[in-house]
């Protein structure tokens, strides 16, 4: 079961008249019961006359409007669900992504601060860095420790949960507006080259308010490789997975690679952009320790005028003293549109430094449509290792226990 539109699900609400009219996914959703469109690819040698009547079955049930995607019909995957206003989701909870349009299923959540540099204390006297106001239970070692380019307003961290989450592989092709299918990446053992990293495709970060929960009889509600050793089926629990010892085993072993501490967004001419930075560790070459991190980028278009992003512009301080300038077109070779029907991109991207510790900010070189270009900025992080970090994972030569590599 794979979603129609290339971005976001078709979502439908069973009506008194037996038809469905259709919402887009970024509005409220308050009623509980609904359908997932289905795609549903006709093959040419299939009979003619029990095709059609298949289809012409489907359709008599739902609004008009769904005809117009042609070789499609619609089926029940599950119920929606009330959104969580407090508390978290459970493992094993099965959902929609509120942007992207993916099925995915929760693993477990984590702890984030977020810096908002669009809400900073435009009153406070701090000079310092940024500050986290409130109490987390993530790891203070990766507390930015300065506050770059915002002056004396200080930027205060509200806690906010993340969860890892498996996505449904059958979803990829039509979640076009992001560079690649999201997945977690390691480095590789001491013994090998110091570039060589090692992808776990289809795990991702997603917050708080961009699940929204369904319930569904499906024993197996998302295709993943992981979906079967990390969870298991169990009756008349709600959800009806749990995790197995392997995803126990899995998330504490591989913590300090996984963890979510921090995320910093920032807004310019409507174009919030969003990073998430994650440790990965660091590797000996040739006698000096190379650090390495990944960073989530993910942008927004928050307006109504479409907008493209033309240039890259990076700014990375290493604790040893060097500061390195980079520049290009695009990222990651696109040069990604986005506009009312795909209004966020998002990539993720990696970085090596010869210090434990620094920082990167940067802009973006964004044109509208009518030929005006604006640079939107990237919220200044820190890129911080964790203090007690060993060489490699819990001191293992062997790295990371890398599961379904």
């Amino acid at each position: 079961m794979t979603v129609i539109r290339n971005t976001l699900p078709i979502l439908a609400k069973a009506g008194s008249a037996n038809w469905l009219s259709l919402i887009a996914t970024r509005r409220y959703i308050s009623a509980s019961s609904w359908v997932l469109c289905e795609r549903l690819i006709k093959k040419s040698k299939e009979d003619k006359h029990t095709s059609n009547f298949a289809w012409t079955n489907s359709i008599k049930r739902f609004h008009s409007d769904i005809t117009k995607h042609s070789g499609t019909k619609l089926a029940e995957v599950g119920k929606l669900e009330p959104v969580k206003i407090s508390g978290n989701y459970d493992t094993g909870q099965a959902f929609l992504h509120r942007l992207d349009g993916y099925r995915g299923v929760v693993l477990f959540p984590w702890t984030a601060r977020v810096y908002d540099r669009d809400k900073r204390d435009v009153t406070s006297s701090n000079k310092g860095g940024l500050k986290d106001s409130t109490s987390s239970t993530a790891s203070s070692s990766t507390t930015p420790s300065s506050n770059i380019g915002s002056g004396n307003k200080e930027v205060k961290g509200k806690t906010h949960t993340y969860y890892q989450v498996l996505r449904d592989g059958r979803d990829d092709p039509y979640v076009t507006h992001r560079a690649q299918t999201e997945s977690v990446t390691f480095l590789g053992n001491q013994a090998e080259n110091t570039r060589n990293l090692y992808a776990i495709p289809g795990l991702d970060y997603v917050a708080h308010e961009d699940i929204m929960p369904y319930s569904t009889d499906d024993k197996s509600p998302i295709q993943h490789d992981l979906f079967d050793r990390f969870l298991q089926y169990k009756e008349g629990t709600e959800p009806p997975f749990e995790a197995q010892d392997t995803l126990r085993a899995w998330q504490e072993k591989n913590h300090p690679w996984l963890e979510l501490s921090d995320v910093h967004k920032e807004t310019t001419e409507n174009i919030r952009v969003t990073v998430i930075p994650f440790y990965m560790g660091y590797r000996e070459n040739q006698n000096t320790n190379v650090y390495w991190w990944r960073y989530c980028i993910r942008l927004e278009n928050l307006g109504e005028q479409t907008v493209t992003l033309r240039e890259r512009n990076w700014r990375i301080f290493s604790l040893s003293g060097t500061l390195e300038t980079v520049r290009g077109r695009g990222v990651v070779g696109e040069e990604p549109i986005l506009s009312r029907q795909r209004p966020s991109f998002q990539y993720s991207s990696h970085v090596s430094l010869q210090a434990p510790s620094g920082h990167m900010w940067g802009t973006f070189r964004m044109e509208r449509d009518d030929g005006f270009m604006f640079d939107c900025r990237i919220p200044p992080f820190s890129l911080e290792s964790k203090q007690d970090d060993p060489t490699t994972n819990g001191g293992d030569p062997n790295g990371p226990a890398i599961i379904g590599n």
